[in-house]
């Protein structure tokens, strides 16, 4: 496996983790306290995850979000997700959701509209 930064955990600053997942902000932050959850396993598509895995990722996105709630009362809403493979936007082979904390004074996403 060619080498993986998320698997180097070492080398990450790390704000929680359980036995499964861990997370840390983001380094390139599309908004202040972004921050990602991933599996502490090398697993590449979100689909291939245990549903352990997926309980153990949900429970510590609630606590990430508990603590940005805490740390910026400004915070209103969040989009949470993840990106599987290149054509999804995918940068970096191994799963991570990104839990992005919203505020009512940021622009708004742009509106769902049909397929194109």
């Amino acid at each position: 496996m060619p080498y993986c930064i998320f698997c180097d955990r070492a080398n990450l600053d790390l704000l929680a983790e359980n036995d499964l997942v861990f997370a840390v902000r983001d380094k390139f932050p599309v908004r202040r306290l972004h921050t990602l959850i991933l599996p502490k396993r090398h697993v590449p598509d979100t689909f291939d995850l245990s549903p352990q895995e997926l309980h153990a990722l949900f429970e510590l996105a609630r606590q990430m979000r508990d603590g940005v709630l805490k740390e910026d009362p400004t915070v209103t809403g969040f989009n949470f997700g993840s990106n599987n493979g290149a054509a999804a936007g995918q940068k970096i082979s191994h799963v991570h959701f990104h839990l992005i904390p919203r505020r009512p004074d940021e622009a708004a996403p742009p509106p769902a509209n049909g397929l194109t």
